[in-house]
This record gives C-alpha cells, sequence and structure tokens, in this order.
C-alpha cells in the first residue's frame, strides 16, 4: 500500500529528475484574495506567475500546498469529503507544451518506479471542441503516442477551465482515469458519468486562452502556462483500491486512535473529529497566526473545532485527547509546512482555549433552551381566547441554538422531549439550509478572485503596505508583518504591537506613507537566493515559502523586503494615502484598515 509519504516523495523525485524545481508549500491564508477566506487551489498562491510574472524559482516548478474548503463542511464524514487536503502541483509557466506534459504524465501514472498503473485501465478525457476553441487533437494525439486507447471527447462543461467569474486565463484540459473494471452503465458511459466505473486521478490544464471582460470571447495567450493538480487523498484512495483515504498513512494512524480511546465508536463521527482537528491544526500553525473567533477564518476555524468537540462527546472521546491527535498531524505536516511544526505548542495550547470557551458556550446553551421553554409557557398564559399555543420549539430557535451555541440539532430535541416538547425540525433545516448557502458564497467564492484579481489597484495597495510596514518599525523597529489582506477598495494589514496606536503615531503613520508617495520613489526588484536577500537586510515576515531563489523588492532607501506580490513601478502612482481604521486583531496584533484616493 502506498502512503501519503511514499506518494509526495515520488511526486518530488519524479519531477526532479525531469528538471523542474521544486518550491516551497504557501500559507493555508490567502494573502492577496478577499473572494475567498482559505487556499483553496494549489493553483491559488501562483495567481501573479500564471499571470505572467516571472517566478524567482524559474518557469518549470512543483509542490505540495495545503488547501482548505468549506463549502462542503456538511458532507463530512462520508469516504470522500474533506475540508483540509492537499495539492500536488505542477507548472509550467510562460509554454504550453502538451505533449510533453502528457508524456511526463503518462509516465509518472504508469512507471514501476512510481504508480505502476496498468495503462489497460487508463482512460482520459480531452475537450471536444466549441465555437471560440477547437477540438483539442494535439492532447488527443499525445494520449494515443503514449499508448492510452481509451479517448473520450468531452464538452466545455467537463474540459474546459476557467474562472467563477468566467473573466481570465482559461483553457481545454484533460483529466486522467482508471477504469475500475464495473460494466459500462449504458451505450453512452464515460468519465461524465457518475456511475462508478471511471474514478478520476489527475488533470492537465493548458491554460492557453484569456477572456478580457464578460461576454468576450476568449483571446490566445501571449504567456501560455500549463498547470497540474493531483489532489493527494483521492489518489490514494484510488491507486490503493480502497474506498476512502482514511483508510491509509496519518489518516489512518489518526482513525486508528480515536476508535481506540472513545466508548462508542461511530465511523462518521471519527471522520469528522480527525478531519477538522487536522484542519485546524494547519491553520493554527500556519505562520500568519490566526485564531478561533466570530469573524471571518476565525469563525470557520471556530466552527470546525467545535463541531469536532460535538462529535467527540457523541462517541465518548476525550477533547483532551485532541492535543494527541495533533501531534500526530504536526509529526507528519511539519515535514511539508514547517511553521505548523514551529508552532506546534500555539497549535494545542488553541485547542485547549477553545474546548475550555465551548464548555462554557454549552452552559450558556442550556440557559437560553430554559428561556426558550419559559418564553413559550408565558406565551400560553397570555394567550388571546382561541389562540392555541403548542408545545414546539421554532426552527430559528433551535437553529439559534446550534449556530450560537453549538447545540446540536439532537440535543436540543433530546431536552425538548424531556419537557414534554418537539422541535420544528422542518424550519431548523430551512434555516440550515441558508446558512450553507450563505457559507458556500463566502468560503468558495467560486474562486472569482484569484488570478483575475491582479490589476494595477492592487499592485498599488501591495506596495503601500511595504511603505506602512516601514513606517511601523520607525515607531518601532521589532514590528514584522503578522498577516494581510487586499482588495480593490482597501487594504488590511496586521503586525506585532503592544499598545493601541495613538493619535499621533497614527498621523506619523499617514505622513510617512504620503511622503514617500510625493518623492515618487522607483520600486525595485532584484532577484538573489535567499541567503543573500537576509544579507542585504531585506525582510521577510514569511519566508519560508519563498524558496531557494526569492524577489527583492526596494523602495529607495526606505523599504526592502522579500515578497512574491505585484507591485507599483513607482511610489507616485498610488495616490492618497489614508488610514481609515486601528483596532486589535488578536493578542498583541494590532490591525490597520486603510484605502488609496
Amino acid at each position: 500500500m502506498i502512503t501519503d509519504r511514499q506518494l509526495k516523495q515520488m511526486w518530488f523525485d519524479f519531477f526532479s529528475s525531469k528538471g523542474f524545481k521544486k518550491i516551497a508549500g504557501y500559507s493555508i491564508l490567502p494573502e492577496n484574495d478577499a473572494s475567498v477566506l482559505f487556499t483553496i487551489a494549489g493553483m491559488h498562491p501562483l495567481v501573479p506567475y500564471l499571470l505572467g510574472e516571472k517566478h524567482p524559482a524559474g518557469n518549470k516548478i512543483f509542490d505540495v500546498q495545503r488547501c482548505l474548503r468549506t463549502n462542503d463542511i456538511d458532507e463530512v464524514g462520508d469516504e470522500s469529503h474533506f475540508t483540509c487536503f492537499e495539492m500536488l502541483g505542477c507548472w509550467t509557466l510562460g509554454e504550453c507544451d502538451k505533449k510533453q506534459m502528457i508524456k511526463l504524465s503518462y509516465e509518472f501514472l504508469t512507471s514501476p518506479k512510481y504508480l505502476n498503473i496498468d495503462k489497460n485501465k487508463l482512460a482520459v478525457t480531452v475537450f471536444a471542441g466549441d465555437e471560440n476553441a477547437p477540438r483539442d487533437e494535439e492532447a488527443a494525439s499525445a494520449w494515443k503516442e503514449c499508448g492510452v486507447q481509451k479517448i473520450f471527447y468531452l464538452p466545455k462543461q467537463h474540459n474546459w477551465w476557467a474562472l467563477g467569474s468566467g473573466v481570465g486565463p482559461c483553457g481545454s484540459d484533460s483529466e486522467m482515469f482508471i477504469d475500475t473494471g464495473k460494466p459500462p452503465c449504458g451505450k453512452d458511459c464515460s468519465p461524465a458519468c457518475d456511475c462508478g466505473k471511471y474514478l478520476e486521478i489527475w488533470n492537465d490544464v493548458f491554460m492557453q486562452y484569456n477572456v478580457k471582460s464578460q461576454g468576450e470571447k476568449p483571446v490566445l495567450l501571449e504567456k501560455p502556462n500549463i498547470d497540474t493538480g493531483m489532489g493527494l487523498e483521492r489518489t490514494l484512495a484510488v491507486i490503493n483500491g480502497v474506498k476512502s483515504a482514511y483508510e491509509i498513512g496519518c489518516l489512518k494512524k489518526a482513525m486508528d486512535y480515536v476508535k481506540a480511546e472513545c466508548a462508542n465508536f461511530e465511523l462518521k463521527s471519527a471522520r469528522i473529529i480527525v478531519d477538522h482537528i487536522r484542519a485546524a491544526t494547519f491553520v493554527l500553525g500556519d505562520e500568519k497566526g490566526v485564531v478561533p473567533s466570530n469573524l471571518g477564518q476565525g469563525y470557520i476555524l471556530r466552527r470546525l473545532i467545535r463541531r469536532a468537540i460535538n462529535h467527540a462527546r457523541k462517541i465518548g472521546f476525550d477533547c483532551q485527547n485532541f492535543a494527541v491527535l495533533a501531534d500526530m498531524f504536526i509529526a507528519e505536516y511539519g515535514i511539508d509546512y514547517p511553521d505548523i511544526k514551529q508552532n506546534a505548542q500555539k497549535v494545542k495550547i488553541e485547542l485547549d482555549k477553545e474546548i475550555q470557551k465551548f464548555s462554557k458556550a454549552i452552559d450558556e446553551g442550556h440557559r437560553e433552551f430554559e428561556k426558550v421553554i419559559s418564553g413559550i409557557e408565558k406565551h400560553k398564559l397570555f394567550a388571546r381566547e382561541g389562540e392555541k399555543v403548542e408545545n414546539i420549539i421554532s426552527g430559528k430557535a433551535a437553529f439559534r441554538l446550534y449556530d450560537t451555541f453549538g447545540f446540536p440539532l439532537e440535543l436540543t430535541k433530546e431536552l425538548a422531549a424531556e419537557r414534554g416538547y418537539s422541535v420544528d425540525e422542518e424550519g431548523f433545516n430551512q434555516k440550515f439550509k441558508e446558512h450553507q448557502e450563505k457559507s458556500r458564497s463566502i468560503s468558495a467564492g467560486s474562486f472569482k478572485g484569484g488570478l483575475a484579481g491582479d490589476g494595477e489597484i492592487l499592485q498599488k495597495y501591495h506596495t503601500a503596505t511595504h511603505l506602512l510596514l516601514a513606517g511601523l518599525r520607525k515607531l518601532n523597529p521589532q514590528v514584522t508583518q503578522k498577516g494581510s489582506n487586499i482588495t480593490e477598495e482597501r487594504m488590511r494589514f496586521d503586525f506585532n504591537f503592544d499598545h493601541k496606536l495613538t493619535a499621533e503615531e497614527l498621523e506619523f503613520l499617514q505622513n510617512f506613507v504620503n511622503d514617500a508617495i510625493s518623492k515618487n520613489l522607483p520600486v525595485v526588484c532584484e532577484e538573489m537566493s535567499l541567503d543573500e536577500a537576509k544579507r542585504s537586510g531585506a525582510l521577510g515576515s514569511f519566508e519560508n515559502k519563498y524558496g531557494d531563489k526569492v524577489k527583492v523588492y526596494s523602495i529607495g532607501e526606505l523599504s526592502k523586503e522579500i515578497c512574491g506580490g505585484p507591485h507599483a513601478k513607482t511610489t507616485g502612482q498610488l495616490g492618497t494615502f489614508k488610514i481609515v481604521k486601528e483596532e486589535s486583531s488578536s493578542a498583541g496584533i494590532r490591525r490597520i484598515k486603510a484605502i488609496l484616493q
């Protein structure tokens, strides 16, 4: 059986041997894309380079990237859904040699040294063509040369990659499947079916086109790319012939531990605990320092931990054992993401804090439940003549107990039954559905930002964060960046500071940045090794994501930072910098929100 660690090492060894350069995995928290809360795809952090910016490691790169998607959080617990997962990625930037990439894909899949899949079990799909782009005979021909016989031409909905907005780089793709040997579901059976005959294992995306604005036809990109992605968990299950990645490697070890330590084992609850604590370990261990809260990323993190607590209580698993699970994940994933290992203590401390806070919330929930019952009883006493008040807890009240206090519906129903009440489950489900839809739109965002959102205004805001950090370090040389988020409307910058900034300090910062803008200083980019960058005095708060070769951006004598984002050419392009808010982000961390006018 191939484990997750073995599959990663195969990927690293294979692409290294083919002249590709390994880059470090990026943060799970996107730096400059407000359309999503987390890094949701392997290509997400590489946005600037897919748009044509030169990558310090060259034009042939690969990595393993931690990702988190919460649009399917309520489906976690079955065989295939995860909130947290890893993507094995490989890119050729500025060129699109389909034949070469397909040849490499075939070799990795079938070579006895790597996945050793029987070529007769391989099936592939290619783009069937439409009025905007031709049938992809080039990809089909490349697969035929490799000896693959099962080639399916599928329409745009299956074999065309584009952003959710429909604007930006796009192109046909070629997907790879394993034929399970099941009989076809009909004469038109293909990988487009959901019958289970074909299981997807890999995807090569050929970004040859660009859509400049809504409704326009795609035009050829000046610098096309190939973006390949292999989902680690899905691939492990397929190549090992098991139903779920929970049966392999690190996840299996965690599942075995939960089973051994719980009083009333239930598979679905155990999977939810393992998935959610793994996701929490990734987020808490991230270099940018998110902790549970009631907003944004912190809210999702809190929801994951509390959902794990509820299921742990359900099956009799001591929540203090979350620390043991976290240690398992830190030992495994700290190899690929060093910040998780560096923040090991913080991960366990924050998990314990949330367990204690949730215990208090549950107690508050019990009090709230009593208020709901009391309200209904009062309504009975003061009901108008002929008005019938039934012993039913409304769906709205039940959902508030769930969403605010962490009460699962089953607990509310159990407590209600003890008091001779029932629960409006249909109303609860409606509220729950509305909540799901809102979460999907917030968390997934259809990746509507990303590639299409790398415009001039973002470059200006990104440059302004460098000037703001330089000004903050004038106030305190120990200040470092703890996170940033940029949209086309504003910038948000987090930093360590020991007190709330005074009006005088905020005025100094605003004047400092605007003075730099007025001087129209050039923004100069140099490429060098990470060691050279450090020796030159360049700052780099999140160095482990940049790789051996880095870009260093200098703004006159004011700022020198290791950075991979897009920048303005001169400070004079920025406009006028205005601080609109300064507040606490978390303990010891302050946050400034600012705009450019």
